[in-house]
């Protein structure tokens, strides 16, 4: 049996898995659909870097031997995916979203790329990005040589950034899964404003060996699906201890749903910000705390007082100058697509080395604190922005104002806490709004089963654009 575009599109990993199980499709037909749609759409969208149609053919023709064969590595088995174009992969240009890099070849596979290969898992597309994963300071959506990421519900709307190309991909269609990089919600964003689900998993989680460093201390690497069921599938497909990357965290990741439960969980509710927000978005998440009261309780809570923002700024301006040094010196930052990211790499050189180690003892005050305040609860539970996706013509401060990162972003990004973001209705211009899930750092299960179990209530999830 052969399958339509429209019949492959929007489906979720599970969905494909079982499908190619009873043998509805098959790894290779998988591979050709999503080429054909991110071609179609992607291309739309500035979504696509480069699509990797050789590679692809033969991860697919493998999967297809592989399967008819009986030998089944899991679900994410001839499932095709894209990846962030910060991951390296040999012979294939990894460009970091940069104009003077739009060349540049690597002579690894990065982790990530090396672990979805070994479960199966089908390389379609690199996918764009902000440049520099956003480290030079952009503040407007055009910031990558592909041009700005065009969300696929409003194509006058941004995708969200950095990982612009992997929110549009999914959520236009294209593929059901893509990898992303966080460092101050580069995965929570473009999830939240494309209306899909998004997962931050717990700092050390994934390995990042062979990816862009921007923060050494933050950067994290996570999957972007239309489910938190695909999120775990995913997760499990690439995280574990990695002897080369020193940051990972010892203890594997085995992804259970089996044993979800399906209430009782123990919710905090964060106000702060919510007051402000867009009335659409007010209105959805007092929505979302009636449909989650019917499996939870409900405590409302306050973050402890820190400077958040502050500093997660320092430390990432800091480590990223630092880690992008190379480029900087050259002078290449100067053929960068955004006016302001130019020159925004300078500004690191002028942060004194005692103020970046303040910052880093007020982290640590942070991370306790924190640690104190998540063990009583199964997540925290604030709406995922304040507003929807930006217009493609507005600097974020016209649209945004200060209040583009909350104080929780920033205060679960420091503290290296898993985080989920999942769709939960439509704001202005018709864009999608979102509800984010924040976890106990290395409880990433117990954070993918309330964001389940929540899906389990709620049909935003199965909502999608036309193309």
């Amino acid at each position: 049996m052969s399958l339509g575009e429209e019949q492959f599109a929007f489906r979720t990993v599970r969905e494909l898995g079982k499908m190619l199980r009873n043998g509805e499709t098959t790894p290779t037909e998988l591979a050709e659909l999503a080429i054909a749609r991110l071609e179609r759409v992607g291309s739309q969208l500035n979504a696509v870097v480069t699509i990797t149609r050789d590679l692809a053919m033969r991860e697919a023709r493998r999967a297809e031997e592989e399967l008819s064969a009986g030998h089944d590595r899991g679900l994410l088995h001839g499932i095709p995916y894209g990846a962030k174009d910060l991951l390296s992969t040999i012979g294939i240009p990894t460009t970091w979203g940069a104009a003077p890099l739009k060349d540049q070849v690597l002579n690894a596979d990065a982790a990530v790329i090396e672990r979805l290969r070994n479960v199966g898992a089908v390389l379609v597309a690199k996918l764009a990005m902000v440049e520099l994963a956003g480290g030079m300071g952009y503040t407007q959506p055009n910031a990558a040589f592909t041009g700005p990421g065009v969300n696929p519900w409003n194509t006058e709307a941004w995708s969200g950034g950095s990982s612009s190309g992997s929110g549009s991909a999914v959520g236009s269609g294209c593929v059901p899964f893509a990898i992303g990089s966080e460092t101050m919600g580069s995965i929570m964003s473009p999830a939240g404003f494309c209306g899909i689900t998004g997962l931050r998993p717990t700092y050390g989680r994934v390995s990042r060996r062979g990816a862009m460093a921007l923060s050494w201390t933050l950067d994290k690497l996570g999957p972007l699906a239309r489910t938190a069921d695909d999120c775990g599938l995913v997760l499990e497909g690439i995280a574990g201890p990695d002897p080369l990357e020193r940051s990972t965290l010892e203890s594997p990741f085995q992804y259970r749903p089996d044993r979800d439960r399906a209430a009782g969980f123990r919710l905090g509710v964060l106000r702060e910000g919510v007051a402000d927000a867009q009335p659409e978005v007010r209105d959805n998440f007092e929505r979302s705390l009636d449909e989650l009261s019917r499996i939870a309780t409900l405590e409302e809570i306050s973050l402890p007082e820190f400077p958040y923002g502050q500093t997660a700024e320092l430390i990432i301006r800091s480590e990223g100058t630092a880690a992008l040094e190379p480029l900087i010196s050259s002078g290449k930052v100067k053929e960068l697509t955004a006016p302001e990211d130019r020159t925004g790499g300078y500004a690191g050189y002028t942060i004194p080395a005692v103020d970046y180690l303040r910052a880093m003892r007020i982290r640590q005050h942070i991370v306790s604190e924190l640690e104190s305040l998540f063990a009583r609860y199964d997540a925290i539970v604030h709406p995922s922005f304040g507003m929807v996706a930006c217009p493609l013509d507005m600097t974020f401060e016209e649209y945004m104002g200060e209040r583009r990162w909350t104080s929780l972003s920033a205060a679960g990004n420091l503290a290296g806490l898993p985080g989920i973001t999942a769709p939960n209705g439509f704001g202005e211009r018709g864009l999608p709004t979102g509800i984010q899930f924040i976890g106990r750092a290395g409880e990433d299960g117990r954070l993918i089963s309330v964001a389940r179990a929540y899906q389990h209530q709620t049909t935003w999830h199965q909502r999608h654009p036309e193309w």
